[in-house]
Parts: C-alpha cells; sequence; structure tokens
C-alpha cells in the first residue's frame, strides 16, 4: 500500500511540473501574447492542474514551517485561501493589471507566481495533505468549490458576452488563425467558464458522493 502511494505521488509530481513547464516554459506559452484564448489556457493548467499535483505529489512542509510562527492556521484556512484563489483571478483580470503583465517580462513572471500560489492556497483544504490537520467539516468542500465557481462564472460571462474587446493588448498584436480578438475573447470566456465548471464541481461531486455512501465497514458487515 505504502509502495502504491509513493507511486502515485510521483506520477503526480511528474504530472505537475510537466504541466508547468506547458503552461509557462514551453514553446506554446509564447502565445499568450497574441491569444486571449491562450493566456487563460495558461493561468488554468497553472492554477487547475499544476498546483493540486504538485500538493499530491510533494510532502507538506511549508505549513508546518508557517505553524511555528504562528501563520499557518491563517494561511491554510479555507476562507483564506478561497479569497486569495479568488482575488488571483479577478484582479489579474482587472484591465489596468491585466495590461501591466502584457507590457511587462517581469510582471508577466509575478502574474505567473502569483497564480500558481493562489493555486496552492485554493487546493489546499481540499487535498489536506498529509502533514496538515483539517479543522473543517468534509460538508464544507462541496460548498467551498461551488461558492468558488460564482466569481469565475462572472468574470466569464461578461469576458464572452461583454460585445467589446476589454483588453488593449490583443487589438494590436499580430492575430493567428483568423480570429478577430472578439471572438478571441469570446472563446476565452467560455473556455474559463466550462473549465472551472469541470475542475471545481466535479470534485465537489466526488466529496458529497463519498460522504453519502455507508461506511465500507458497514457494507462489509453487510456482506458477511
Amino acid at each position: 500500500m505504502r509502495s502504491e502511494l509513493h507511486r502515485w505521488r510521483l506520477v503526480a509530481l511528474v504530472g505537475g511540473v510537466f504541466s508547468l513547464w506547458a503552461a509557462v516554459g514551453s514553446p506554446l506559452a509564447t502565445l499568450d501574447h497574441r491569444l486571449l484564448i491562450a493566456h487563460m489556457a495558461q493561468h488554468l493548467v497553472v492554477m487547475t492542474v499544476g498546483a493540486p499535483l504538485l500538493l499530491v505529489g510533494v510532502p507538506a512542509i511549508w505549513p508546518s514551517f508557517l505553524r511555528r510562527r504562528g501563520f499557518g492556521g491563517i494561511i491554510t484556512h479555507p476562507v483564506f485561501c478561497w479569497l486569495a484563489g479568488t482575488a488571483t483571478v479577478i484582479g489579474w483580470h482587472v484591465p489596468a493589471l491585466f495590461e501591466m503583465g502584457m507590457r511587462s517580462a517581469r510582471w508577466h513572471e509575478v502574474e505567473d507566481g502569483c497564480f500558481f500560489v493562489a493555486g496552492l492556497l485554493f487546493w489546499w483544504p481540499i487535498i489536506q495533505p498529509s502533514t496538515s490537520r483539517a479543522s473543517w467539516p468534509r460538508w464544507s468542500i462541496p460548498l467551498y468549490l461551488f461558492l468558488a465557481t460564482l466569481p469565475c462564472d462572472a468574470l466569464s460571462a461578461f469576458l464572452t458576452f461583454c460585445g467589446r474587446v476589454v483588453y488593449p493588448h490583443y487589438l494590436s498584436s499580430h492575430r493567428l488563425f483568423d480570429i478577430s480578438p472578439l471572438e478571441d475573447q469570446e472563446f476565452a470566456g467560455a473556455l474559463m467558464w466550462v473549465w472551472v465548471t469541470f475542475a471545481y464541481l466535479v470534485p465537489a461531486a466526488v466529496v458529497t458522493i463519498q460522504m453519502l455512501s455507508p461506511p465500507q465497514r458497514a457494507l462489509n458487515a453487510e456482506v458477511v
């Protein structure tokens, strides 16, 4: 059992590192300056694929470090984690901050780092690595994930249906695949809408089913 657990952690670690490389280090990452849909996919991969896989694959050390200094309970609390994830997604899509990240390579790296850290924090209460001690009820996880979809749905709906280009950067960038800036923005909004719905609500459904399922011990007793 322990060797199987280590194997799955290794698979998760490799998958997380590969996801981060594909999102921010591969040649495909340069497309984010030409297409908003590529920019959106980049940060969705960082936050909803790379970050949770690394949480599964890497033993949790830094929360213990923070707890010894009195900050761990705050930083890993679900309310703080939810606010960190939501504020990062909404904040970096404010046009002024978005354009700053597009104009400056350094600020773009800061933006990527913010999404990665926010992803780690956001998924922490859900994955709950072995070195952490959950102080919140299990039923709060589906609610946590459902509430996280709401601001993302509002943002994606705005990008999809507002009828104007929100980010001037893409008006002057070299176009690819004969997609207009407005179409690109609509596709990016739709991508975020669908991606977040599956990334957040599928785990919420899994946790709900686990809570509603009878304990395995009771099932075994009935079989006997």
